[in-house]
């Protein structure tokens, strides 16, 4: 139950702990918290996927360290036996980038959902929305980092011999192939070799919710892919390359999601 939809959610709004993990690419020049700030699901939580990621670095939304993250998670008032909903007001569907996070530092995936449409979806339905400040009471959130769950560069290398697994790019078609520039700076075009372009704006409707299984099924099927060998997704900067990694988990049961966490931001330096 990875996705949850709206009238779900409207039915059991006091049952959960609802994050807003709205975030937008730079150049679209939108503020995720100046929205949640304007407008918001009633009892959600805001959580900025900048300042909540890996700070000494200068690659963008880097997995944090594990002391670093139960403090953020108390900080929210996070506990973790909480049944979580996560939804965003974002084009890349970044609510998915917060699910994995949770998983890898050992949050129950049973208990982590995705709002299907997010805000989009709930606004259009004229359910309620707020602007009220929301209180937290700080928890003790303790956490077990699932560290299988993470790539980096070294072993993204390591696999264009070994053919461990498979990595899926989520970027669009042009950007893969090197037609189009890299919006980053400092990034050349182009592609892991080897690797595989699901670009995933085609696993979403106009409503920001995700297509019908069947159809997902239909996408993930064409690789032909081994059963036996792990999928791995990357994308820009780890926040598509999540939407990729839920999508394939509602149609795989059994997948725990799996991220090339430096993705382009990293592979394609200069």
């Amino acid at each position: 139950m990875s996705l949850v939809d709206t009238d779900w959610l409207e039915n059991n709004i006091d049952k959960v702990k609802i994050i807003d993990c709205s975030w937008h690419m730079p150049q679209t020049q939108r503020d995720g918290f100046e929205e949640y700030c304007k407008e918001h699901i009633p009892n959600a939580i805001f959580f900025d996927l900048d300042k909540n990621s890996k700070l000494d670095t200068d690659l963008p939304h880097m997995l944090t360290d594990s002391k670093s993250w139960e403090q953020i998670m108390s900080d929210m008032g996070i506990e973790n036996s909480d049944h979580i909903v996560i939804y965003d007001y974002s084009d890349v569907i970044s609510s998915c980038r917060c699910w994995y996070n949770l998983i890898y530092y050992g949050h129950d995936p049973k208990l982590v959902h995705i709002l299907n449409g997010g805000l989009k979806k709930w606004k259009k339905e004229n359910k309620a929305t707020t602007s009220e400040k929301v209180i937290t009471k700080s928890s003790k959130y303790s956490c077990k980092e699932n560290k299988n769950l993470v790539k980096n560069k070294k072993q993204i290398d390591h696999n264009i011999d070994t053919k461990e697994f498979y990595v899926v790019d989520a970027r669009s078609i042009e950007r893969f192939t090197g037609k189009v520039a890299e919006p980053r700076k400092g990034l050349r075009s182009g592609s892991i070799k080897n690797s595989y372009c699901l670009p995933f704006s085609e696993l979403i409707n106009d409503d920001h919710t995700f297509i019908n299984k069947d159809k997902l099924r239909e996408k993930f099927e064409s690789f032909k892919f081994d059963n036996k060998k792990n999928i791995v997704f990357s994308c820009g900067s780890g926040v598509t390359a999540s939407v990729l990694a839920l999508a394939y988990s509602l149609i795989n049961v059994k997948y725990m999601p799996t991220i090339y966490d430096g993705s382009w931001a990293e592979y394609g330096k200069n």
